[in-house]
């Protein structure tokens, strides 16, 4: 009975290409997978958005900055009774304005006035 098995070349070519592979494709994943959180902060932010136009509806303006959005869920606007996080499990930050109100994630760096941050003004365009 002869026993079939990889030559030592063999799996070193396998190695070689395995490794290839994760140098090329690797950082592809990775880079898109912070334009994920990002767009689905974005999402998360809308929906808040929406929540907040109904809000204004029923109260006719939005809820101050130091109410902010938590108001809204102690008025029982969101189904589960939650607000979101956004991608990165951070609370939104909300801030009214004269007629209108911002949100923003601090994103991936968790601290305010970085390159990371998101507005929902931006996420609207």
């Amino acid at each position: 009975m002869l026993k079939k098995a990889f030559s030592l070349m063999e799996l070193m070519v396998v190695v070689i290409i395995l490794g290839l592979l994760a140098i090329f494709i690797l950082p592809n994943l990775t880079g898109k997978s912070e334009e994920a959180k990002v767009k689905l902060t974005c999402m998360q932010m809308k929906s808040i958005g929406q929540v907040l136009k109904m809000y204004k509806l029923d109260h006719s303006s939005y809820p101050s900055t130091q109410e902010g959005i938590k108001t809204l869920q102690e008025k029982k606007y969101f189904d589960e009774g939650k607000i979101p996080k956004d991608a990165w499990a951070n609370e939104f930050i909300y801030i009214k304005k004269d007629k209108s109100f911002e949100i923003m994630s601090m994103g991936a760096n968790k601290q305010e006035g970085g390159d990371d941050d998101i507005y929902y003004s931006k996420c609207l365009n």
